[in-house]
């Protein structure tokens, strides 16, 4: 959450601050501002509620030559979105400025303390904290000041600094909350995401946590909190500035849509050898450990939580063994039962959930191996687990997912049957078999899209209705969750996925002629169940949408509208009949007006808890 762009170098960095912010308002766009060191020495700031138009705006009468500044665009958590509660935020002296990202845990403490030592605050935020601190220990070091006063603080972190008497210096820290310093010939960017400064440099260094960064004329250093200096190695990310700009599309969410026979071909590239047999780049799991695993836990937040739910199936279904499905926020806080002998699946697309991330490193705490499954190259999850396997979505940039869903859900077939071939409780005949259509999903995909214009009919005739249930049975239940979560998530319209057969132990006392049901009902063992599922719902006039195998006329018959799919193996479906719901979402929200890139109050990656 919140977005945080840092920039030094020789040009200008008004326009490069901005450009930075764009490519992160996904992150927060309740508020946002910038932070110029002038050539004169001053700070020149400037902020503005709401979204980066309104400070676009006020930039315009703003002369800022300065070749070093700090900008931010805010997700709320601590004070309401207002102008004084925007970062960045300065100091008594107003020499300093920060931009924070993360919860400072005990800000009230500190404000206190702060306070009575005569500091005065200007905001309601517990990020304004941190600007006090490092003015407290500031002695003409900058680095020093940012890192004795984190000693301070308990909570999460990604915070960037600037002194107007260190003008060539910027200083940033991490904790829980990403940071990432992007490196070109003379300059430096640091932000909290890689496509910040995409189109600028892909040679990037993330930093680890309690890590202080300083970048001034002698170059970048990173020191730890006891004051030690550490050597970390820079990397270049594969991404390129095309992959994160909307490409002709109205939005990132159509665009990423219609990007995921893409990004699914690529996530399955680097899973299979030259002879087409699975090679699990990142997982380093032996038969012998395979063999002697007790269970699996899989753990995740949101939309990566649904696609822990097809890998539950999977892995239970290939693997043979008993395999547990856990919401990460809920999961690190418990007394847990983890031990050596469990295998704990980790999924996160950005690799820098907080939830998640707490429950990675309390499962190895217990002796747990950890896999952790991410699209975010060099993500602190990644980080933190004994492996870590690569979805290679590329970057997606609006807030609600959609390729990286489905990407998480491919790499979810080789894995399972992997460790069920390592495990030798599935054959080798099975295994290429599947994986062979496996193979052949992306182009089915291609078939599925095609139907835009049919969803975008039947969204046209839905958009009013307050209230939809999505019904799914086996695989078809994940894909229920996700149709209503995206639902809700762009539409703000009220919309709950349950396992069909639960819809007669309370739902259906929902439905009537103004609710829609959507339905997962392609030609598979559940088949039958889910037709007496619809029957049900028609005696009840609630109107039905299903989604369904290509030539189903027996479904069509009893439903007001259809989506098909193409046929393909049972366990495959969840990777096609979730593009029209997607679609279906996406089409309902722009019909009712609303921003589908930028929902109202969710940001693309939650780094507090």
């Amino acid at each position: 959450m919140c977005g945080i762009v840092g920039y030094t170098g020789g040009k200008q960095a008004k326009s490069i601050l901005f450009e930075g912010l764009r490519r992160l308002e996904y992150r927060g766009y309740d508020s946002a501002g910038i932070c110029v060191v002038s050539p004169d020495g001053e700070l020149d700031c400037v902020r503005a509620v709401g979204n980066l138009d309104n400070l676009e705006k006020v930039l315009e009468g703003f002369d800022m030559p300065g070749t070093l500044g700090i900008g931010h665009t805010r997700w709320a958590t601590h004070g309401a979105p207002t102008e004084s509660n925007a970062h960045p935020h300065l100091d008594c002296s107003g020499d300093i400025a920060i931009v924070h990202n993360g919860i400072i845990e005990n800000f009230t403490r500190l404000r206190h303390e702060l306070s009575e030592r005569g500091h005065t605050f200007k905001s309601d935020t517990d990020s304004e904290t941190l600007a006090h601190l490092i003015e407290e220990h500031y002695r003409g070091d900058l680095a020093e000041a940012l890192r004795k006063g984190l000693s301070q603080v308990e909570g999460s972190f990604a915070v960037v600094a600037a002194c107007r008497k260190n003008p060539g210096e910027i200083v940033g820290a991490r904790r829980n909350s990403p940071l990432v310093v992007g490196i070109a010939p003379g300059e430096y960017y640091v932000a909290s995401a890689v496509p910040a400064f995409l189109s600028r440099t892909r040679t990037v260094l993330f930093l680890d946590d309690d890590e202080i960064l300083s970048i001034g004329s002698e170059g970048l250093k990173i020191i730890l909190m006891d004051g030690s200096e550490v050597q970390r190695d820079s990397a270049e990310v594969g991404w390129d500035i095309d992959s994160a700009e909307k490409g002709g599309y109205e939005d990132f969410m159509l665009k990423e849509i219609f990007e995921q026979k893409k990004a699914v071909e690529d996530t399955l590239a680097d899973k299979f050898n030259s002879r087409g047999e699975i090679e699990m780049e990142g997982l380093d799991l032996s038969g012998e450990e395979a063999r002697n695993l007790r269970r699996i836990i899989v753990v995740a937040c949101g939309t990566s939580y649904h696609a822990g739910i097809l890998a539950k199936f999977l892995l239970e279904k290939w693997g043979c063994l008993p395999v547990e499905i856990e919401i990460a926020s809920e999961f690190h806080f418990r007394d847990l039962a983890v031990a050596k002998g469990d295998l704990v699946i980790a999924i996160s697309q950005s690799g820098e959930t907080a939830d998640t991330i707490a429950s990675v490193k309390a499962a190895r705490k217990l002796g747990a191996r950890v896999t952790s499954i991410v699209n975010v190259v060099g993500s602190q999850m990644g980080r933190d687990s004994d492996d870590v396997i690569y979805t290679h979505a590329g970057p997606e940039i609006g807030v609600a997912a959609t390729k990286t869903f489905t990407s998480q859900m491919a790499v979810m077939y080789p894995l399972a049957m992997s460790i069920g071939l390592l495990r030798g409780t599935v054959s080798s005949e099975i295994c290429d078999s599947v994986m062979k259509e496996l193979r052949s999903i992306p182009s089915k995909m291609e078939n599925v899209l095609d139907f835009d214009g049919t969803v975008r009919e039947v969204a046209g005739k839905f958009q009013n209705c307050p209230d939809f249930l999505y019904l799914g049975r086996s695989f078809g239940y994940p894909i229920a969750m996700e149709g209503a979560l995206k639902l809700k998530e762009i539409s703000y319209i009220h919309a709950e996925g349950y396992p069909a057969g639960e819809m007669k132990h309370g739902p259906i006392a929902l439905l009537d002629d103004g609710v829609p049901v959507v339905a997962i009902a392609t030609r598979d063992s559940v088949y039958d169940k889910m037709i007496n599922n619809i029957e049900e719902v028609k005696a009840r006039k609630a109107p039905v949408v299903a989604v369904t195998t290509v030539g189903d006329t027996r479904i069509a018959d009893i439903c007001e509208a259809v989506f098909e799919v193409p046929e393909t193996m049972e366990v495959l479906y969840p990777l096609l009949t979730v593009i029209p719901l997607q679609l279906l979402a996406y089409h309902i929200a722009k019909f009712k007006g609303c921003n589908v890139d930028q929902p109202r109050n969710l940001a693309k990656t939650v780094t507090v808890e």
